[in-house]
């Protein structure tokens, strides 16, 4: 059994921040000691690899969960393949991502799943998972949940956006909501009043309002509130659990927040992009907005202290990416001359724990409060905890030696996602990850890639652990 000391760091969690030296025994954390005990001296002696993390952080890999790996959309593709995004998931610090399966209509979930699992099997650098993606809720697909559930997958997406392709209706949200509330399955929700937004779409169009400003303009913040009120409502009348992803508005957060305030099983989501973007690159002239094409869309600026305040305050839990990647050319490009004809997604999954690192230093949010946002909070909310999301004996080696004095600038010329540009083009950051480990092997070795793919394992993953 192979054995793996990080020496010297300060270890960094969602609970605490200690001075400890790490040992990892067969893939696995086996123990934390402090830097000068006998112990930690022993274990140095003995070990086949030393890591040394001296002035750098020793914190969890990354748990990104909500990932769209080679998402069909728009008559085109995601642009990274399992292979590519995990790869560039691990050179951002990130060793878990859980990617959604798609259930198409007319098909049944398993169908979904199975498609997802060859996609992804043997293409990965680092452990994924999947939710399931509901696009037709009938009584076959509400029976397949339980199976589902049972098998670990334990959470199922329904949109209240994109009529004729994922929507469901009310009476569908209700239905599996109702059955997520008997097997323990976890309803995520794209809260965006698509009804409504399409009619928006069809009158700017037909003035003329072709350009990718639009795009942001169309889907109105109050009509995310909206869908986000009444989700919240079918869930309460479902007794079920209920997790909005990207919320990117402040008057959603406020239905969130109203929610939380009694009691209820409400739980919120943001995306990087929505705390460090804006309308203003949607209006970036010569069709550039395009490149900031997603939906929830980015909104004006000042939600962004909203968003922040919503962290701080844990009435948003989690950050995750919405990792969607679309080259701008031949792919961002369909959309010219009609913004509803862009496919919607951004990259991200490469820059979220440095940008979250940002953030700590900007005074947006603690050191120990990115980890729990970024790694801890994920992998209770989605069943992987704590073998995941936390440095602590049992746990799986997933670690990150993190220099948070390295400064870097973000760019489509130095980032390893299969997207021809970066959303971040031009940031500068301070922080950057140097070294990973992936159940105690090297993927990141000072600043080199020595991963493979197929090292990364399919995880089953246990129901929410938050559930009151």
């Amino acid at each position: 059994m192979s054995r793996t000391v990080v020496r010297g760091g300060l270890v960094i969690t969602a609970a605490e921040e200690i001075h400890a030296d790490v040992l990892v025994e067969g893939g696995r954390i086996a123990a934390l000691a402090s830097h000068d005990s006998e112990f930690a001296q022993s274990w140095t002696e003995s070990a086949d690899r030393v890591i040394d993390a001296t002035g750098k952080y020793v914190i969890p890999g990354g748990v990104d969960a909500h990932t769209h790996m080679e998402l069909p959309f728009g008559g085109t593709f995601a642009s990274d393949t399992f292979e590519t995004g995990t790869r560039a998931a691990a050179w951002g610090g990130t060793t878990t991502i859980v990617d959604f399966a798609v259930q198409s209509v007319g098909e049944s979930l398993r169908g979904g799943l199975d498609a997802w699992h060859a996609k992804a099997d043997a293409k990965c650098a680092v452990d994924y998972a999947f939710h399931m993606i509901m696009s037709d809720v009938n009584e076959d697909t509400l029976k397949e949940m339980d199976v589902l559930v049972q098998e670990g997958v334990t959470s199922f997406k329904l949109f209240m956006a994109y009529p004729g392709v994922f929507y469901s209706d009310d009476g569908k949200i209700l239905r599996a909501m109702q059955r997520g509330a008997a097997n323990g399955g976890l309803i995520m929700m794209h809260a965006e009043n698509g009804i409504a937004i399409d009619v928006l779409v069809e009158q700017a169009l037909a003035a003329g309002k072709t350009d990718p400003r639009y795009h942001g303009e169309v889907r109105r913040a109050l009509l995310e509130a909206e869908a986000t009120h009444r989700a919240i409502r079918l869930a309460q009348v479902a007794g079920s659990p209920l997790y909005v992803v990207h919320v990117s508005a402040e008057e959603a957060l406020a239905e969130l927040a109203q929610a939380r305030d009694k009691g209820l099983n409400v739980f919120g989501e943001t995306c990087p992009q929505y705390l460090f973007l804006s309308t203003d690159n949607l209006a970036e002239p010569d069709f550039e907005g395009a490149k900031y094409v997603c939906s929830t869309p980015l909104r004006p600026k000042e939600h962004q202290a909203a968003l922040w305040r919503g962290l701080r305050t844990n009435d948003l839990q989690v950050v995750s990416t919405d990792h969607c990647p679309f080259c701008f050319s031949g792919q961002k490009e369909l959309g010219r001359g009609d913004f509803s004809k862009i496919p919607n997604g951004l990259p991200g999954v490469e820059n979220r724990m440095d940008l979250l690192h940002q953030a700590v230093v900007d005074g947006h949010i603690s050191r120990r409060r990115w980890i729990e946002i970024a790694c801890a909070t994920p992998a209770r909310m989605f069943g992987l905890y704590p073998r995941k999301g936390t440095i602590a004996p049992g746990a799986d080696a997933d670690i990150v030696i993190y220099d948070p004095n390295a400064e870097q600038t973000i760019s489509a010329e130095t980032h390893h996602m299969n997207v021809d540009y970066s959303a971040y083009e031009g940031k500068r950051i301070t922080g950057q990850v140097e070294s990973v480990l992936s159940r105690g092997e090297p993927v990141i070795t000072e600043r080199a890639y020595v991963g493979r793919a197929g090292h990364g394992q399919y995880t089953p993953r246990g129901t929410c652990q938050y559930l009151i």
